[in-house]
């Protein structure tokens, strides 16, 4: 029969973490508690305790479950048990505000509230989108940020976007769940709608106003028909798209376009 462990830290990360952001200083300063399947070890020595079996850490509205974790904790002049990171070892995943954030591994500072996320699996989950990354996740889990690294992808709806590194930035709605607000996108950047695949260096998303920005050698091609120049605005609601060149090329844009060519929504392919 598996016994079930509690650990109620009723441990106030005072001091310290109220020197941080007060949306972060909010979160740590508030009871940590942890609950576990099987065991709960005190590494006194080490000033670390170990959860195993379906573990559950929940302070605030953040919520980590992995089947291992581990919080080190140090001595303060304000407590003696100053719980400062929690380690995530196997099936990683981090829920706070109706983001859901999941990997193989990842290691949480308390303090700054801020996640880094590693594994095969990398996946968050928002109302509004999915993000994935192959190498890391850098997730500041109370400010509401996420740097995805390495063949970072994003599924928006119909729309897609993949670059090396993606950066979003999630704002809080009247129902307390955070949604886009803004992204960026560096490096081979490929976004694929229903109609156009368009190209760049650099890319940066607003959700509000459903505008993207290319930078940097942009192409956009619909079907084989191609516009070439140096930056393009596009307006994913209106789908209208604006080009312009690049001081190297005198200012000039290159468009190519083959008559009778154009195909139904939904035809183009990444």
């Amino acid at each position: 029969m598996k016994k079930w462990v509690v650990i109620s830290v009723f441990l106030m990360f005072c001091a310290h973490a109220q020197a941080q952001t007060t949306t972060s200083a909010q979160s740590s300063a508030q009871p940590l508690e942890i609950t576990a399947d099987e065991t709960l070890e005190w590494h006194r020595g080490e000033k670390k305790y170990i959860a195993r079996g379906n573990v559950i850490a929940r302070q605030g509205d953040v919520e980590i479950r992995a089947d291992v974790l581990t919080a080190d904790y140090r001595e303060t002049a304000s407590s003696s048990f100053d719980i400062y990171r929690l380690s995530a070892d196997g099936h990683a995943v981090i829920s706070s505000q109706g983001n859901v954030a999941s990997g193989d591994n990842a290691v949480y500072d308390v303090v700054v509230g801020k996640a880094v996320m590693t594994g095969q699996t990398l996946t968050l989950i928002s109302p509004d989108q999915t993000v994935t990354a192959r190498d890391s996740f850098e997730y500041f889990v109370t400010d509401g940020r996420l740097s995805a690294n390495g063949d970072a992808y994003v599924v928006r709806g119909g729309d897609t976007l993949r670059a090396d590194t993606v950066a979003a930035i999630f704002a809080q709605d009247a129902t307390g769940q955070r949604k886009l607000k803004e992204l960026t996108a560096d490096g081979n950047v490929v976004i694929t709608t229903p109609d156009e695949i368009l190209r760049g260096a650099r890319g940066r998303y607003s959700a509000g106003s459903d505008v993207a920005e290319l930078a940097g050698n942009v192409k956009i091609e619909r079907g084989p028909n191609v516009l070439e120049g140096e930056r393009a605005v596009v307006n994913l609601a209106t789908n209208i798209s604006k080009m312009t060149g690049s001081p190297a090329t005198g200012g000039r844009v290159r468009g190519v376009f083959y008559p009778g060519s154009e195909k139904p929504s939904g035809v183009l392919k990444k």
